[in-house]
């Protein structure tokens, strides 16, 4: 499979052909005619309607899986990407993976002991979108909730230009600052992630193992994170 074929297909993780991710992206494009407008209806379901969850499960592969994502209705970066990469595809529209080391200005304290203790975040997930003969980029991550009780500038769609996580919040602050590109990708890279998570482990010098269990027991301390 090569070209822009390769975006449309189904895969384990990018599951558009289970019943649930179909018929959900039939109910919201329904009466849409234009890629783009199917684009933009899309989008703002999984910005808004799946929540940001910065304490989803990390380590399981299955719950980065679209269907699950949508039945929890909350994720991360990556899982909400793939949750909107699948949907596309289920109603024709070409999506791949993107993703970003990022400067988060942002992130609390006990996100930050998640990942090291540092501001920066590796593979920060997009979706990319091919609308109209070009790529178009569409981060999901926050929900609108989520930017009004943070002051985060929300990330509007409009299926034409690149929508891209604000270096600023409402009140001027700095916020995201992109810093390594990664891909793009026609599936999720699940092994290349654990091994640049890995990786980054080593660079902060720290054992993988001690990274992972430090950031679980962040986690589980968490009401979203437990059960």
């Amino acid at each position: 499979m090569t070209g822009i074929e390769r975006y449309l297909k189904c895969t384990e993780i990018i599951d558009c052909d289970t019943e649930s991710i179909k018929a959900k992206a039939q109910e919201l494009t329904k009466g849409l005619q234009s890629d783009r407008e199917k684009a933009v209806a899309l989008y703002y379901f999984v910005r808004d309607t799946i929540r940001h969850n910065a304490y989803a499960q990390l380590y399981d592969l299955n719950q980065y899986k679209a269907s699950v994502i949508l039945e929890a209705g909350n994720g991360i970066c990556q899982q909400k990407s793939v949750l909107l990469c699948a949907l596309a595809r289920a109603v024709g529209i070409p999506a791949r993976l993107g993703f970003v080391d990022v400067n988060d200005f942002q992130l609390s304290e006990s996100f930050k002991q998640m990942i090291g203790g540092i501001n920066v975040f590796p593979f920060h997930g997009f979706a990319e979108l091919y609308i109209d003969g070009k790529w178009v980029h569409a981060s999901p991550a926050y929900d609108i909730a989520t930017c009004r009780r943070k002051r985060f500038v929300p990330v509007d769609f409009d299926g034409i230009n690149d929508a891209k996580d604000s270096r600023y919040t409402e009140d001027g602050q700095p916020h995201i600052e992109h810093l390594n590109y990664h891909g793009p990708y026609d599936d999720f890279p699940w092994d290349e992630i654990l091994d640049y998570y890995r990786e980054w482990a080593a660079k902060l010098g720290m054992a993988w193992d001690d990274l992972k269990d430090a950031g679980e027991q962040v986690r589980e301390s968490k009401s979203w994170g437990k059960g």
